[in-house]
């Protein structure tokens, strides 16, 4: 169960690492950032999170939002991940958690 609960906050924080950067990439990059390849890596690194936001979120969320909700979804995932490994190493003791 440590494995499973480890690899899903090791999901999160990589798809949280990814929207954040492609948001700084975008600040940085100006009016045209698709153009920049670093920012295409990290929005192929985030489309999934991104449209299982879309596809949870009601209609009413408009699209340019979309990123916004996906990365405070994954964030309260990473969250509770994060929770459920120190509830899973306070029962099966710390030193088996390393």
């Amino acid at each position: 169960m440590l494995t499973v609960v480890t690899s899903v906050k090791l999901l999160a924080e990589i798809a949280l690492l990814a929207l954040l950067g492609q948001w700084v990439v975008g600040l940085l990059a100006g009016p045209e950032p698709e153009r920049n390849p670093f920012y295409r890596l990290l929005q192929l690194l985030g489309r999934p999170w991104v449209r299982a936001a879309r596809w949870l979120s009601p209609q009413l969320v408009l699209d340019r939002h979309v990123p916004l909700v996906a990365f405070f979804a994954l964030l309260f995932v990473w969250g509770g991940a994060a929770l459920a490994k120190v509830s899973i190493c306070l029962q099966i003791g710390v030193a088996l958690c390393k």
